[in-house]
C-alpha cells in the first residue's frame, strides 16, 4: 500500500505535474476531454437485416466555471451570455463556491458555440466534451426502451425499460480519474499504465420496427375511438418467446421524460400491472380439464344460463339458458357456466396445480425491470366461489406478459417458454429451458377448439381469413370497484390469437382498459386483430395452411 501511494504521488507530482496543474487551475487549456466511457446503443433489426438505432448517444459540449480561478465574473457573464442563455442569479451562486473547480453552466452545446466560448479565453471558464442520450424515434417504443437520466456529474443511469434492465452493460466501465478528482479504481496503477475506459455494449432488440409502427398506429386508432384508460398490443413467436411487437398507450417521449407529470405513464403495463383477464382464461381452464383426463372436447353439460355457488349466482354474459352444450361450444359461446363445470369436474386442487404449471405463480423472467407477480391470493381461501370465478378469468389478476406466456403453451405444443426482447449476446440474462406443462395432444385439441371459435362464431364467422387456420378467443372482464365491494360497469377487454393454428408463426395479444361506450371485447378488438394478422401474413409471406 505504501508503495502504491508513493508511486501515485510521484506520478502526479513529478511525471504529470504540468498536465494536472494546467487542468485543475485552468491556466493554459480550458478544454477537457470527456473522461468517461460511451453508453452503448440500442438497435432494432427489421426482417431484411437492416439496422436502425432506437437509442443512441449525441455528442457535443458543455461549458463549466472554475470558481477557484475566475477573476472577472461580470465580464465573463456578459461574454458568455452572448452565446448561451445563463441565469445571472445561478451564475453568481456558482462563483461564490470559491473552492469548487467545476460547475456546469450549459449542456448540449454545438461545436460552433463551444469554439466561441473558447475564443473568449476567459480564465476560469472551460469547455468539456459532452454526450447525452437521444431517442431518434421520439415516443416510439417508449415502454420498451424506458430512458436514462443523469444522476450526478459523471453518472448516467437507466430508468425503466431496456435502459434500466441492461444498464450495467450499456454504461461501460472506467478505471480513471473523473473531472472533480475522485479516484475510482486503483488510480495509482491506472494513471501509470494509462486510462482504461471500456465503452458500454450495444443491445439488439427482437422488436421488428415496421410491425411495431403498424401496431402503434392501430393503438392510436383504438385510443381515439374508445377513449380507454390504457391499451396494448403484443406480438411474439410462441416457439422462441421472441417479442416482435410491444406497444402500449398512453406513451411518452423519452427525450422529454422530465416534462411528464404522471409517473405512472412510465410503467410498462405488460409487466408492471395486473388485470382480471376474463374469458381468455377459459382455454387455459379447458386445457386443464383435458390434460388431466377429466373432460374431452365432446363432453357435455346442461347450461341453465347461471349456476349458484356459496349462495351467489354466476351468470353467462347474456343469462340465457342454452341446454346441452359440449366443451367446444363453451368456448364458441364463451359460457361462464361451462368453465365452472370444467373446474368442478377437474377439482380445485388439480385446477390450482395447473395454474402453477402455466406459470401464474411466478414471474416470466422477461428482460424488463419491475415485473410483478400475478395475484391469485383469492384461491388461498379454498372457497368454491373463488375457484369458480377464476375458471373464467375473474377474481384473479395476472400480468399481460404472464397471460401471453401461458397462452403461448397452447400454441407451441404445450411448452412454457420465457419471453425475451433481446437477441442472445454477452449482455443476455440467464434463461431457463422451456418446460413441457401439458401434453402436445392437449395443446392440439384446444387449438382445434379455438379454430372453431374463429370459423363459426367470432364476428359471425367474418373474422376468418381464407387459406389460414386461426385460433382465437376474446375476453371481457368486469373491473373491481376501486373502493372494494364487488364490480362496477367498467370493463377490461382482451383478445388473443395465433396462426397458423397448428404450427404458429405468431401469437397476437391485445387489451383495452376501461373503454367507453362499449361492453364487449368482440366489438372493440376483433377487427384490429384481423387487420394485424393480415398485415403479418403479407409482410412475412406466411404460407397458407388450408
Amino acid at each position: 500500500m505504501f508503495f502504491l501511494v508513493a508511486l501515485n504521488l510521484f506520478n502526479l507530482q513529478v511525471l504529470h505535474h504540468k498536465k494536472y496543474k494546467n487542468i485543475s487551475l485552468n491556466q493554459q487549456d480550458n478544454f477537457l476531454k470527456n473522461p468517461f466511457p460511451h453508453r452503448g446503443n440500442i438497435f432494432l433489426i427489421d426482417k431484411n437485416g437492416k439496422y436502425s438505432a432506437a437509442a443512441s448517444t449525441k455528442n457535443g459540449f458543455l461549458a463549466y466555471v472554475n470558481a477557484r480561478v475566475l477573476e472577472n465574473p461580470e465580464d465573463a457573464f456578459l461574454k458568455l451570455n452572448s452565446v448561451i442563455n445563463i441565469d445571472k442569479d445561478i451564475f453568481l451562486k456558482f462563483i461564490q463556491k470559491k473552492n469548487d473547480p467545476f460547475e456546469v453552466l450549459e449542456k448540449k452545446l454545438s461545436k460552433e458555440d463551444a469554439e466561441k466560448i473558447l475564443s473568449f479565453n476567459i480564465k476560469g471558464i472551460g469547455v468539456v466534451e459532452d454526450e447525452w442520450r437521444f431517442y431518434p424515434l421520439g415516443a416510439f417504443l417508449s415502454h420498451v426502451l424506458g430512458f436514462s437520466s443523469i444522476i450526478s456529474s459523471d453518472i448516467i443511469e437507466g430508468k425503466y425499460g431496456i435502459e434500466k434492465f441492461y444498464n450495467k452493460f450499456l454504461v461501460g466501465s472506467k478505471k480513471s480519474k473523473n473531472s472533480k478528482g475522485f479516484f475510482v479504481f486503483f488510480s495509482a496503477i491506472a494513471s501509470v499504465f494509462g486510462e482504461n475506459l471500456e465503452d458500454g455494449q450495444d443491445i439488439f432488440l427482437t422488436i421488428e420496427p415496421n410491425v411495431q409502427i403498424i401496431a402503434e398506429r392501430d393503438l392510436k386508432k383504438l385510443s381515439d375511438k374508445w377513449h380507454a384508460q390504457s391499451g396494448g398490443i403484443l406480438v411474439l413467436d410462441p416457439k422462441s418467446g421472441e417479442v416482435v411487437v410491444m406497444a402500449a398507450f398512453p406513451k411518452f417521449d423519452p427525450n422529454k421524460y422530465f416534462e411528464e407529470k404522471d409517473l405512472s405513464v412510465f410503467l410498462n403495463p405488460f409487466v408492471e400491472k395486473v388485470f382480471e383477464m376474463g374469458s381468455i382464461m377459459k382455454p387455459v381452464t379447458m386445457a386443464t380439464g383435458i390434460d388431466s383426463g377429466h373432460i374431452t372436447p365432446d363432453t357435455t353439460y346442461l347450461d341453465k344460463g347461471f349456476i349458484e355457488i356459496n349462495g351467489k349466482k354466476l351468470r353467462n354474459f347474456d343469462e340465457k339458458p342454452r341446454g346441452e352444450r359440449n366443451m367446444t361450444q363453451v368456448l364458441e359461446e364463451s359460457l361462464n357456466t361451462g368453465a365452472v363445470f370444467v373446474m368442478q369436474r377437474t377439482g380445485k386442487e388439480i385446477f390450482k396445480e395447473y395454474l402453477k404449471k402455466f406459470g401464474f405463480y411466478e414471474k416470466t423472467n422477461i428482460d424488463l425491470p419491475g415485473e410483478v407477480k400475478s395475484n391469485l391470493s383469492n384461491l388461498e381461501s379454498g372457497r368454491d366461489i373463488e375457484f369458480a370465478t377464476a375458471s373464467f378469468g375473474q377474481g384473479i389478476a395476472v400480468s399481460p406478459i404472464a397471460m401471453v406466456r401461458a397462452l403461448g403453451a397452447l400454441a407451441n405444443g404445450g411448452r412454457l417458454v420465457e419471453p425475451t426482447l433481446t437477441y442472445k449476446n454477452e449482455a443476455s440474462r440467464e434463461t431457463n429451458e422451456p418446460r413441457q406443462i401439458i401434453k402436445r395432444e392437449t395443446a392440439f385439441l384446444v387449438s382445434k377448439m379455438l379454430v372453431d371459435v374463429v370459423d363459426h362464431t367470432l364476428a359471425g364467422g367474418k373474422a376468418k381469413i381464407d387459406g389460414y387456420s386461426i385460433a382465437a378467443k376474446t375476453g371481457t372482464a368486469q373491473i373491481p370497484n376501486k373502493n372494494g365491494g364487488g364490480y362496477g360497469e367498467e370493463f377490461f377487454h382482451s383478445f388473443f390469437g395465433y396462426f397458423p393454428a397448428y404450427d404458429p408463426r405468431f401469437l397476437v395479444f391485445m387489451f383495452l382498459e376501461r373503454p367507453t361506450g362499449v361492453k364487449y371485447a368482440s366489438q372493440t378488438l376483433t377487427e384490429p386483430f384481423t387487420n394485424l394478422v393480415k398485415f403479418l401474413i403479407n409482410y412475412y409471406a406466411v404460407p397458407p395452411d388450408r
